[in-house]
């Protein structure tokens, strides 16, 4: 279509006309009057100002046309462009392992959170990456996923909060199946970075879903080239240091990042930047590291609002040529436009409402190098789940719909509204299925659960209430599911009849009718335990919180790497 226009521009006849009577060399048939009609003397003289009016019209013809090409060959070269930057970006299955873990019903405004988990590979699948990460022997290895973090964007958009798991955090790793090569790996329970060489970043999506009970929407991974070329395109990004580092390989001690950097601020970028972030001896823990990686990420965020880059528009295209070559992504964001709107989207978050965490974490009493996480890191992933606001900037509350709910109110607690098309059968005419789901992986089933609700719900007037009788299943937390949009009422007026929150009902293509599974969370019973509500700010104090807007952090050395 751009070929036609601009050839049909080429060829077409041109603009000038030819008057009758003596052309005066104006060129513009309205330049002059030659008709010599009686009763204007001087008939051949032009009218004042009609010679510039006609040059100003002959000016804007050609400009319009001159315009017209460009606009159309710059439409070509921008869509080309376009689909440059789009073959750059490799993509991937957004989950390829088991989880059951469901996406968060929106909330009274129709708003619904954003999660996205951002992983920094150990791949030495090229010779790039080779050279910045050593270990040419471990090129064909399974990558790691030493990087990994929850960034969770609010139902609003006005506040964002990013949790950590230490690398060598020991969790549940699920059944997973390679996408490109169909190898299938059993369930297993190990440290969370071999997760990503286990069927790829959809399974590592999958293990933290099973984790924190979090439905995470997209993934996103990048290697050690990736990040030596965002952090050029950024510009270099500021970090800090109490005391002069370097770490380097000590007796007894091997490995080490090679970062080496006086006291006080500076701009890393580059292989700098990459050193910056492998760093961990000369932190003196994994937990530091993720704080060193989160003050790298606070501090680029500044630099590119500092920036403006989305509106300048050379260093946005520079952004752009590095971030689809850096990032391997999920599938359903597998475009420039969608990664543009998904920035947009972050874009809106002011800096002072970004809150960096890590998960509480304990020593795993099976390996003193590995650790486990900690009870406190439930109290987190209730935050996330609820969309809880990690800063206590918000309102009360500080829910993303605007404001937390009181989870003794079904109908707040998960902030959705009833909306008329969904309201309810008579409880007699509503048909639930109940399941015994109480076994967890450190408790086994409780006996009777099914049953015991079902018999509850019975005794309120649900007459088509069953009992489940197939073996019993796990669910970490109890949940109602329900196959289409028709029963979306139905199946909230069942949470409303035995005091489950809202947030605990989840449309599935799973089950054929209502499915009621009685989790691990309520072994006993006939009312749903009452849930202490989440409140914004509410932190594990061992979650090493750090806000997005703090400039004046600075790493701590350990000694033995101090120069």
């Amino acid at each position: 279509m751009t070929q036609g226009s601009v050839h049909g521009e080429e060829t077409r006849p041109g603009p000038v006309r030819q008057d009758r009577g003596t052309d005066t060399g104006d060129g513009d048939g309205g330049g002059a009057d030659t008709s010599g009609r009686p009763g204007r003397p001087g008939g051949n003289r032009r009218r004042p100002g009609r010679g510039r009016a006609g040059r100003r019209r002959r000016v804007l013809r050609w400009s319009a046309t001159t315009l017209a090409v460009l606009i159309l060959g710059t439409a070509g070269a921008g869509y080309l462009y376009y689909e440059h930057l789009n073959g750059n970006i490799e993509k991937g299955a957004r989950s390829n392992g088991d989880s059951k873990a469901q996406r968060t019903e929106p909330n009274a405004a129709g708003q619904t959170p954003l999660n996205i988990l951002l992983i920094g590979s150990d791949s030495r699948a090229s010779d790039a990456n080779v050279a910045l990460g050593g270990g040419r022997n471990n090129r064909d290895n399974p990558p790691l996923g030493d990087v990994q973090m929850l960034i969770h964007l609010s139902a609003d958009r006005k506040s964002a909060a990013v949790v950590s798991i230490p690398r060598d955090t020991r969790v549940d790793i699920p059944a997973c199946e390679d996408a490109e090569t169909g190898e299938k790996f059993p369930a297993t329970n190990t440290i969370i970075n071999e997760s990503l060489g286990r069927g790829g970043a959809g399974c590592t999506l999958a293990t933290w879903e099973n984790l924190t009970g979090v439905y995470i929407d997209h993934w996103m991974t990048i290697d050690f080239a990736g990040v030596v070329s965002m952090a050029d395109a950024v510009g270099g990004v500021e970090v800090c240091v109490n005391q002069n580092v370097w770490d380097r390989p000590l007796p007894g001690v091997p490995g080490g990042s090679g970062l080496k950097l006086e006291a006080g601020r500076t701009k890393v970028q580059g292989e700098q930047a990459l050193q910056w972030l492998r760093t961990r001896h000369a932190w003196g823990s994994d937990p530091l590291r993720a704080r060193a990686q989160h003050m790298y990420m606070n501090s680029m965020i500044r630099t590119l609002k500092q920036q403006n880059v989305f509106t300048d528009t050379g260093r946005l295209m520079n952004l752009a040529e590095a971030a689809t070559k850096s990032l391997t992504v999920s599938e359903e964001i597998g475009t420039v436009k969608k990664l543009y709107d998904l920035g947009m989207q972050l874009k809106t978050v002011p800096t002072d409402r970004i809150t960096m965490t890590t998960i509480p974490t304990v020593p795993d009493d099976q390996d003193a190098n590995h650790l486990l996480p900690a009870a406190d890191a439930d109290k987190m992933w209730a935050m996330v789940r609820d969309d809880v606001a990690f800063d206590d900037k918000g309102g009360k509350g500080g829910k993303g719909g605007g404001g937390a709910k009181d989870a003794e109110n079904p109908e707040d607690a998960g902030g959705s509204t009833r909306r008329p098309s969904d309201e309810p059968a008579a409880d007699s005419d509503i048909g639930v299925l109940v399941q015994n789901a109480t076994r967890s992986d450190t408790l086994g089933p409780v006996s009777g659960r099914a049953a015991a609700v079902a018999g509850a719900l019975t005794e309120k007037g649900f007459a088509r209430a069953a009992t489940d009788t197939t073996a019993a299943l796990s669910e970490e937390r109890t949940v109602i599911r329900y196959p289409s949009d028709g029963l979306a009422g139905d199946a909230r007026r069942v949470a409303e009849a035995l005091g489950i929150p809202a947030s605990a009902v989840h449309k599935s293509a799973d089950v054929s009718g209502i499915t009621l599974a009685v989790g691990a969370d309520w072994r006993s019973g006939t009312s749903y335990p009452k849930q202490k509500t989440p409140e914004a700010g509410d932190l594990p104090e061992s979650s090493d919180a750090l806000n997005g807007s703090d400039t004046g952090k600075c790493m701590d050395v350990y000694k033995p790497y101090r120069w």
